[in-house]
């Protein structure tokens, strides 16, 4: 019988502003950061209390999980620690001879997911069975959870996702589309009629990236007549840097400027019915003879 583990993967976040020069060190290579990108980074930490919840929420995602799946369940961060080698290191010598890697983010993109992939695959190597989810962007039950925090809203409701470079479109990248798909399922089962779909988080690297930015969207709104909007983050799944300054700061001000009443979405986190979902979608990836 095959001894499974699951590697659960997020990105990263550096915990408290002291942290932001490695951080960013790291996300660039090792590639000099400028002054201005970490004081920038600096201020936004200060302005959503110092620090990020990111590691907080996704340990209790994974003890979570572990719980539901009775099943050993590590983390694995991309830019952070602790880092995806390391969590495949602690489920092999766990006794582990498959290995479920799930990312915490639904959407699939050569940028993104891609990239835990390879990661994972780097240290593993022929050491144990690999199961890895490429994409989870229409799964039923994460979709179901979804739906039940828009149901009902009287006003607009925006979905969002972070952005990326406009060049993955000329590269046949399934990203926007399934980010869209998200969307129509979600506003499907909701009932929903009057909704749009927006990109945040964009960088400055000087070239296009995918729009039209949630900032942008709420002018459009607000032009149109909207006086209520509820932003549904699809691309993001627990409170970090992407939903307390983009969301909760910036666009909340674009929002008050414009006169516009803004609300958003709990976010998953380690809601029991979130970490349903996600369980469902491990035990989908399960050799036949492991229970579920």
């Amino acid at each position: 019988m095959s001894s499974v583990a699951v590697v659960l993967m997020a990105y990263g976040s550096p915990p408290t502003e002291s942290d932001v020069p490695a951080y960013l060190s790291d996300i660039r290579g090792g590639r000099p950061v400028s002054a201005e990108a970490i004081e920038e980074l600096k201020q936004r930490y200060r302005r959503i209390g110092g620090r990020s919840p990111l590691d907080e929420i996704t340990e209790r995602q994974r003890a979570a999980l572990e719980r539901e799946l009775q099943l050993p369940v590590f983390i694995g961060m991309k830019h952070w620690e602790p880092r995806i080698a390391d969590a495949v290191e602690g489920a092999l010598a766990g006794g582990a001879d498959t290995l479920v890697g799930v990312v915490l983010a639904p959407h699939y993109s050569r940028l993104s997911i891609a990239g835990y992939r390879e990661r994972l695959e780097q240290t593993l190597g022929s050491r144990a069975e690999l199961h890895f989810v490429e994409s989870w962007h229409d799964h039923v039950p994460f979709i179901r959870v979804l739906a039940d925090r828009v149901r009902g809203f009287d006003g607009h409701v925006v979905f969002t996702a972070h952005s990326l470079p406009e060049r993955i479109l000329a590269e046949g990248d399934p990203y926007r589309d399934q980010l869209l798909e998200t969307a129509r399922m979600v506003a499907d089962g909701a009932g929903l009629s009057d909704w749009s779909f927006a990109f945040q988080s964009e960088s400055a690297t000087g070239e296009p990236w995918l729009g039209p930015d949630i900032l942008e969207e709420l002018g459009r709104l607000a032009a149109n007549g909207v006086r209520r909007v509820l932003v549904c983050p699809v691309g993001f799944v627990s409170d970090h840097l992407e939903i307390l300054w983009d969301l909760d700061v910036e666009a909340r001000e674009r929002a008050q400027e414009l006169g516009l009443d803004l609300e958003r979405i709990e976010s998953l986190n380690d809601d029991p019915a979130f970490i349903g979902a996600l369980a469902t979608l491990v035990q989908a990836q399960l050799p036949r003879e492991v229970p579920a």
